[in-house]
């Protein structure tokens, strides 16, 4: 007995080994992923460069200690970048936006506590993997140009309408006239390492198990323009090319890097509304972000939706109070993540302590990769989400859910995240009460006899198809009218259905009513019952 408990310890503390080194490597894949980010969402914010990473650092450290979700990482996200820019210009001094990012993350916590997660629950599934698809597509089209060196956009940018007035597609066209040899190297060179490190031979080693494919890519990729630097300078990539972490000359320089907010601002009504904007849009990017990561789970571990929006409450007022951005959960750090093989939220939390560190003691070496190598990691991300075998299966599953998913996509491409989320649940809401109309009631006829099945909830929408039906009943018939699977009926369907009644023995038709036993017909009808068998 005692030999089982220990070989049963023992294996725990395998497992439990190797979902720490699992979890380590996937947070070093994260970090490549969400420093030139949360720069580059800074940049297109208006922001502070360094507000971005404050941001990052905050969304692993604090909203992964105290978020319930095992996979998701957050951080500054694209799908804010407007409503910040847009939101600094107005109130136009950058400690009245902290500050209105500190409220909005009041009023998560009490949406948090009013349970108004359940909002995310309503969410086709078909929507959720519509957006992952599109996130894919996204990050393949948008970092196209990175990888061939023309970083004219800023990196992280997912809306159609770039600020360089391209657009998604207008910008890869754009990215061939201005390519970068050196960048376009690195970007084969690391998009080939992450194809190696998929092969079966690769992963049958495991040594090479414990090393993450893309931090050997960014690797490959920095000692690739270290040797154009020592070797051929003219053709070394320029410092636009590569992360641009801010360095501090000192400690003290280090500390200004900093925000407060300033609650002096507390009685502008600009401040107020921002922060509600802001609370409104990042939680229900959390409530998408986290169903998708759910979706992305090879445990299919679920995330508490009311306890991620305290952690992201949490988190926005510590962000807001150091001079950060808002967050949210986001879908592409949380997609590397998953792709790494994080195996728990450590994952997340050792992403944002790194990052911390690395802005402390070594920004001069990140400052070395090249946003080249970075791209190619986005880009075998978004492959991975993108995949083709993922159209097929939403093609063999039917058109009601296949048309919800691919307009779902397409309305993700050509606006942005929430517009696109939006337009797919309107589809897929449109698809769903179409389902139901055409379940709901059943016509069959042999010879002089009909059939009216009444199923489920019969809502007014039915009433035409019961109209157009029951006029088409000819002379000398017999009608059964069988509500006995009904669960409710809409009173405009009763209303036709009597008027139906009152006229049958003019055609000499016959009707007889059937109900359950157990649901008589006024419970049904839900008001004083007046239909009559003749």
């Amino acid at each position: 007995m005692q030999q089982k408990r220990i070989v049963k310890h023992s294996i725990k503390m395998k497992k439990g080994f190797q979902n720490i080194t699992a979890d380590f490597s996937a947070s070093i894949v994260v970090l490549l992923v969400a420093v030139p980010l949360c720069l580059g969402i800074a940049l297109g914010s208006g922001a502070p460069l360094f507000s971005g990473i404050i941001a990052g650092i905050v969304g692993g450290i604090v909203v992964g200690l105290v978020s319930g979700s095992h996979l998701s990482v957050s951080g500054p996200a694209a799908g804010l970048t407007t409503i910040v820019a847009a939101a600094i210009l107005k109130l136009q001094v950058f400690e009245a936006f902290l500050l209105a990012v500190v409220i909005a993350g009041v009023f998560q916590l009490i949406l948090g506590f009013i349970k108004a997660g359940v909002i995310g629950d309503y969410i086709p599934n078909s929507v959720i993997k519509g957006m992952l698809a599109a996130i894919g597509l996204i990050l393949i089209l948008k970092q196209f140009p990175h990888l061939v060196g023309y970083d004219a956009n800023f990196d992280g940018d997912e809306s159609f309408q770039q600020p360089d007035h391209e657009n998604t597609f207008s910008g890869i066209f754009s990215a061939f006239n201005y390519i970068t040899p050196a960048a376009l190297i690195i970007g084969a060179v690391a998009l080939g390492v992450l194809m190696l490190w998929e092969q079966k031979f690769i992963k049958s080693k495991q040594w090479l198990s414990f090393i993450p494919g893309p931090l050997v890519a960014v690797l490959a990729g920095t000692g690739i323009n270290q040797l154009f630097n020592i070797y051929q300078p003219a053709y070394a990539l320029e410092v636009k090319h590569l992360v641009a972490l801010p360095v501090a000359g000192s400690v003290n320089e280090f500390v200004h890097f900093f925000t407060l907010p300033n609650i002096e601002y507390l009685k502008n009504a600009d401040v107020w509304i921002t922060a509600i904007t802001l609370a409104v849009v990042a939680s229900l990017e959390t409530l998408l972000g986290i169903e998708a990561v759910d979706k992305l789970d090879p445990l299919k571990r679920v995330s508490p939706p009311n306890r991620e929006l305290k952690a992201q409450g949490i988190g926005n007022i510590v962000s807001g109070l150091l001079g950060g951005l808002p967050l949210t959960s986001v879908v592409v750090r949380s997609s590397a993540n998953v792709n790494a093989g994080a195996k728990s939220k450590l994952s997340t939390i050792l992403h944002g302590s790194f990052m911390l560190l690395c802005v402390l003691f070594i920004p001069f070496i990140l400052n070395k990769i090249p946003l080249a190598a970075l791209a190619a990691i986005l880009i075998f991300t978004g492959y991975k989400l993108a995949k083709v075998s993922l159209f097929k299966s939403f093609y063999q599953k039917g058109w009601d859910q296949f048309i919800p998913f691919v307009i779902t996509i397409a309305a993700i491409l050509m606006t942005d995240l929430l517009k696109g989320i939006i337009v797919g649940i309107a589809v897929g809401l449109f698809y769903m009460i179409r389902s139901n109309f055409r379940s709901s009631v059943f016509v069959v006829h042999d010879e002089n006899k009909y059939l009216f099945r009444l199923r489920k909830d019969v809502s007014f929408l039915n009433k035409p198809i019961i109209k157009q039906k029951l006029e088409k009943v000819p002379s000398n018939a017999y009608v059964l009218v069988d509500a006995s699977r009904a669960d409710f009926i809409d009173k405009d369907v009763i209303e036709e259905i009597n008027n139906f009644m009152k006229h049958a023995h003019l055609k000499n038709i016959r009707v007889e009513i059937k109900a359950s036993p157990f649901k008589p017909l006024h419970t049904l009808f839900n008001q004083p019952l007046t239909l009559k068998a003749v």
